[in-house]
């Protein structure tokens, strides 16, 4: 069965920088739209950013201008890059794949990674 595995989180100052990556565990073909989402404790999961095979975005707007989402389609892998960290982008981020094929004619819908902590201390 195939995973997203999520990396880059950690401990951060506010105002400072981390960069999330996330890909699949095994060979697959292609992922149609990836996306981070995030959560905080006593929150729910909420929506950072997506971004299309063919490379369109679309951003939270608590972190437009200061999280970039990108994907190298050559290896189906997703990364968030987030500056200007600020206490309440503390929480555990999420990576999502909407649609993986992983046979000629398999799908996998709704794909998520197990998570990666991310806190801003300020």
């Amino acid at each position: 069965q195939v995973q997203l595995v999520e990396s880059g989180g950690g401990l951060v100052q506010a105002g400072g920088s981390l960069r999330l990556s996330c890909a699949p565990s095994g060979n697959i073909f292609s992922i149609n739209t990836m996306g981070w989402y995030r959560q905080a404790p006593g929150k729910q999961r909420e929506l950072v950013a997506t971004i299309t095979s063919g490379g369109s975005t679309n951003y939270a707007d608590s972190v437009q201008g200061r999280f970039t989402i990108s994907r190298d389609n050559t290896k189906n892998t997703v990364y968030l890059q987030m500056n200007s960290l600020k206490p309440e982008d503390t929480a555990v981020y999420y990576c999502n794949a909407d649609r993986i094929r992983v046979g000629a004619s398999k799908y996998l819908f709704g794909s998520w990674g197990q998570g990666t902590q991310v806190t801003v201390s300020s």
